[in-house]
């Protein structure tokens, strides 16, 4: 079982029941930080005075206010902490149930586990913990799991991120297929372009372009 554990969270009834959690599984080393920084600085410090954390229970969201801050949400200090400590457990718990985010938390950051917020959240979390300190498997709530494992009709592509990457930077779509004509990158006519634009729209259930480029950039696709 962990010896030492950090908990990233901004709401204070989260962190009790977090807290709580970690009593009953007999784990009385924990901290816990209501900031992205503030939970980054304390593993770099726990590393630095050789006494690591060995698990990482983090949020995704959290929410803006008066205090300036360089790590944002949660993914991005996932993303961190597994640079800087790359043998640390991560556990994803949040309210977030978009299947690619999730997808990328695991092929991209490498996390342990995601534990979705509801009413079984806590047993849930209680099973996250036990399976990832005792085995390499990974550990993911059953209510996203399945829409995980669903195959999509689309599969998102290099020339889909390159045109949502400009549509970002404000290239207008004539600008796009033109850029595309120039580099060579097919498919570059009209049509094609705003093919793909339309299923990306339905496939990220988006009402317009401006959507669109919002939810891929909260997704972290772009």
């Amino acid at each position: 079982m962990f010896k030492k554990v950090i908990v990233a969270e901004d709401l204070g009834d989260i962190n009790l029941a977090i807290e709580q959690t970690l009593k009953d599984l007999d784990i009385v080393n924990f901290q816990h930080a209501k900031y992205c920084d503030d939970a980054f600085l304390k593993i770099r410090k726990a590393i630095q005075d050789n006494e690591p954390y060995d698990l990482l229970i983090s949020d995704l969201s959290f929410k803006k206010d008066h205090r300036e801050v360089k790590i944002a949400n949660g993914d991005e200090l996932i993303q961190k902490v597994r640079e800087i400590q790359p043998n640390i457990k991560i556990i994803a718990y949040s309210i977030e149930d978009k299947s690619l985010r999730i997808k990328s938390l695991f092929d991209n950051s490498e996390i342990d586990a995601f534990v979705l917020k509801g009413r079984n959240s806590i047993e849930e979390l209680k099973k996250a913990i036990h399976i990832i300190s005792t085995s390499d498997q990974t550990f993911i709530s059953p209510e996203v799991a399945s829409a995980l494992q669903e195959k999509s009709n689309y599969e998102i592509d290099d020339t889909d991120i390159k045109i949502l990457k400009y549509l970002s930077d404000g290239t207008s779509q004539d600008e796009i297929i033109e850029i595309f004509k120039t580099s060579d990158i097919k498919p570059n006519s009209k049509s094609a372009v705003e093919k793909r634009l339309s299923k990306l729209k339905d496939f990220f259930k988006a009402n317009n372009t401006v959507h669109l480029v919002s939810i891929t950039k909260d997704m972290g696709i772009i």
